[in-house]
């Protein structure tokens, strides 16, 4: 997980964000590699340097091979957690992220994957 965290924050650090937005979008990545891990039995990381007219962004998307998510809605509330943990994952990075998605298909599985955006 260390090793995902330091290549979120060269991404961050490449694609110009300030030093509270670095940290928004690793801890983001931090939430999201550890569930994979935990719940999904490991899984992959893909990070993509974006730009559009505007801004330059950065985004994450975490996917596993896993039994997927039961109920997506109560697993994105404060206070949710299926083990030992704070309940802060899921929701959290949403919170972190501008732009947030997540793909859970029947038979396992799941993919959330997460943007966020340069100021201005």
């Amino acid at each position: 997980m260390l090793e995902a965290r330091h290549a979120v924050r060269a991404a961050t650090l490449e694609t110009g964000f300030g030093l509270v937005d670095q940290t928004r979008v690793v801890t983001a990545a931090s939430e999201l590699v550890r569930n994979a891990y935990i719940h999904g039995g490991g899984g992959t990381l893909v990070i993509e340097r974006l730009r559009r007219p505007g801004g330059r962004g950065v985004r994450l998307t975490v996917s596993d091979a896993g039994p997927g998510i039961a109920n997506i809605d109560a697993a994105l509330a404060d206070g949710f957690s299926t083990g030992s943990g704070l309940g802060h994952g899921l929701g959290g990075a949403r919170r972190l992220m501008h732009e947030f998605r997540i793909d859970c298909p029947p038979g396992g599985g799941t993919t959330v994957c997460v943007t966020r955006w340069t100021p201005g």
